[in-house]
């Protein structure tokens, strides 16, 4: 059954009622109607990947989903030939204004390129996450699902990463974070799902709980809900010029402000919206003055 959270944000003591519900089940005609319903797609150069990426049009398409005839996907997109001109990287963000509660994707992991030779350290994600301003930020807060098919950051082997991050040094690299390794591939569709509150940040994978992570690495300030596709820099495989395309896929986001459910009780409540014919709902109210969110950063 649905916990209601009673940690506390700020100062102040958190309602024990329903905050507020974030919902997109990307059914949306097409990229002006997405961005109507608060989704940035980011278009600004920087961190993460390659140096000189570039990052906007044509990284993120609505698509029809082949396997459910009806229903809409948002598919992510990323390609490169090696070099940082010949590349692009993909991320979408909502308005920051996310904190405790509990978040759930449906993803689609893939493990190879629909286009080119396979091998490049590709980064397929879903997270929450606040803005670094500066190295060690002390309000940077982030919570990640990062999945590296092809290896990377010193590791070669197939990997799904849910991390907690309190903050972090770029240059040189230096990062207080607590993550937890899945050792193998979880290609195809899953449902990810993470718990805030209380100081504690849980992780479930397909409803099995992966790990609880706390301590300094429990958010600090308001984040923002985000999908990104993006290769590590200095993980390309040998050969400039073969362009190599890779695809994440997401059938709906959901947020539940302020209340901690089981992954049951998340299928539950899509579920009902799902058969409402709900295709978004945002009642989570919105950050007076707004606070810039990663994709404006």
């Amino acid at each position: 059954m649905a916990c209601v959270l009673a940690g506390l944000i700020g100062s102040a003591q958190v309602p024990t009622t329903d905050q507020g519900v974030f919902f997109d089940d990307f059914s949306h005609a097409d990229m002006q109607a997405l961005a109507a319903k608060g989704w940035i797609l980011r278009d600004k150069a920087g961190h993460p990947g390659i140096e000189g990426a570039a990052w906007g049009p044509g990284t993120v398409a609505l698509v029809d989903d082949p396997a459910q005839p009806g229903n809409r996907l948002l598919r992510l997109n990323a390609r490169t030939d090696g070099t940082a001109q010949g590349t692009t990287q993909a991320q979408l963000c909502q308005a920051r204004k996310f904190f405790e509660g509990t978040y759930a994707a449906r993803v689609r992991f893939t493990d190879t390129p629909v286009l080119g030779p396979d091998g490049d350290v590709v980064v397929e994600t879903f997270y929450i996450v606040s803005p670094l301003h500066f190295d060690f930020d002390p309000e940077s807060s982030e919570l990640d699902w990062e999945y590296l098919p092809n290896g990377g950051w010193g590791n070669p082997k197939t990997r799904l990463y849910s991390v907690t991050w309190q903050t972090v040094s770029l240059h040189p690299w230096k990062a207080y974070n607590q993550p937890h390794e899945a050792l193998r591939s979880v290609e195809g569709w899953h449902v990810l799902v993470m718990q805030v509150g209380a100081g504690k940040t849980r992780f479930y994978l397909d409803g099995v709980q992966q790990d609880e992570h706390g301590g300094r690495n429990y958010p600090a300030t308001p984040m923002s809900i985000n999908f990104n596709l993006w290769f590590s820099p200095g993980g390309q495989i040998a050969g400039e010029g073969r362009q190599r395309v890779y695809e994440q896929d997401v059938d709906w986001v959901f947020h539940a402000r302020n209340r901690l459910l089981s992954p049951d009780d998340v299928m539950a409540e899509v579920g009902g919206l799902r058969g409402a014919r709900t295709s978004f709902k945002d009642t989570v109210p919105a950050m007076n003055p707004p606070l810039v969110s990663t994709c404006d950063f």
